[in-house]
Parts: C-alpha cells; sequence; structure tokens
C-alpha cells in the first residue's frame, strides 16, 4: 500500500501539471521530459516486490485503478497510442507491468482483477485460468464502478483521476455520478422521451444487472 501511495501520488502530479482542465488532454511529450515521470518510471520497476495478495477489496480497487491508467498512460509516453484495432489488441493485451512477481497486462488488470476473472469484450476465454496465480489476486465480486474510473484513451472515457483505498467506494460512485452527468455519459431528448447511454453500458452489459429491468 506504501508504494501504491507513492506512486499515486507521483500520478496526481504528473495529471496536475500534464493534463487539461477537463481531465482528458494529455500532453504526452511534457510528460516524457519530467523528472516526475523519470521517478514513476523508477518506482514501477520496484512492483515486482509489491505483495497484492493479501490486500484488502478497497486497496487493490485504488492499486489497480491508478495502475491501469497511469500504465496507459506510460505505453502513450513510450510507443504511442494504437492506431487501428489490431495495434489496439495487440496494446492492452501486451502492454504490461510485473506486479508481485507476475505480468499484468491491461486487459488482466480490468477483466482479471477488476471485473473478477470475466470475458474481455468479444474473447472466449477468461483472461486467468484455474491454475493461474494470479486468480488469488482478483476481486471475489466484479465491481461494475471501475468502468467510470478506468482510462483507456479514448475520447468518450471518464476523466483521468487517482483513487485512493479510504472512502474508495464513495470516490467510484462521485466518478460514475460525474460521467452520467456529462454527455458522454447520458443524453435526455426530452422532446423525443429518450434516454442515450454511454456504449460502456453495452459493451459492459453483464456488470450492471442480469437483465434490461436491473
Amino acid at each position: 500500500s506504501e508504494l501504491g501511495e507513492d506512486l499515486r501520488k507521483l500520478i496526481l502530479a504528473l495529471y496536475n501539471e500534464f493534463l487539461s482542465e477537463d481531465g482528458k488532454g494529455v500532453n504526452y511529450k511534457g510528460i516524457s521530459q519530467s523528472p516526475k515521470f523519470a521517478t514513476y518510471k523508477r518506482l514501477t520497476g520496484e512492483l515486482t516486490r509489491v505483495a497484492v495478495e493479501t490486500a484488502s477489496r478497497e486497496e487493490k480497487l485504488a492499486f489497480f485503478i491508478n495502475i491501469y491508467n497511469a500504465l496507459v498512460i506510460h505505453a502513450y509516453v513510450e510507443v504511442g497510442p494504437p492506431t487501428n484495432m489490431w495495434q489496439r489488441y495487440k496494446f492492452f493485451n501486451y502492454v504490461s507491468y510485473v506486479i508481485g512477481g507476475h505480468l499484468y497486462s491491461l486487459n488482466d488488470i480490468e477483466n482479471g482483477v477488476l471485473r473478477a476473472n470475466r470475458k474481455p469484450i468479444g474473447a472466449l476465454s477468461k483472461p486467468f485460468s484455474k491454475g493461474d496465480p494470479r486468480l488469488k489476486v482478483a476481486l471475489h465480486l466484479h465491481e461494475p464502478l471501475i468502468h467510470f474510473a478506468l482510462v483507456c484513451g479514448a475520447k468518450s472515457c471518464p476523466p483521468i483521476k487517482t483513487y485512493s483505498a479510504k472512502d474508495i467506494d464513495k470516490q467510484l460512485t462521485l466518478a460514475g455520478e460525474a460521467f452520467l452527468e456529462s454527455s458522454d455519459g447520458c443524453q435526455v431528448d426530452v422532446k423525443k422521451r429518450e434516454l442515450r447511454f454511454s456504449r460502456i453500458f453495452k459493451w459492459y452489459r453483464e456488470d450492471f444487472g442480469k437483465n434490461d429491468k436491473e
């Protein structure tokens, strides 16, 4: 938790310096030249020693959300954003950190850990097999609110923030409310009596309920 908090503070400092006011624009060139980013990269090497298996649900949520969002930006700075579907597939399945001695891709973090080992969109299998040691790290129950906190780099993604284990559920609830108050999350057409929601609710339908009513 100490290393996670140190990384969170560094990430927050970088965000404060290089993010646009709406939290969606990133000055990647500025980040690449920042001494804070050099320190961040050095600290990520210590992730291999982190004992994530014994962390609480709240610690895992905050830690892996922050790590996911930072890894996306880290990869954008180092190798650039994906420009087509094949590059996007490789990006989310191969861009990784070594955490607790095991490799975690963006896909592993989102679908394996935070979604309690559920199949990614369009995949035939779950990220972690029965014998995979990372299965012990996965949440026991998926948390749908992560979808309002994880940032994949698309314009329709939620704003980038950092999260702490203390009051993580409150922070995620506020992130969800803020996202749905934006035009990216929800649009209300009074004349047509229509609600239009983000595709997140279609892509991750099973996370939000077993049926339309839920």
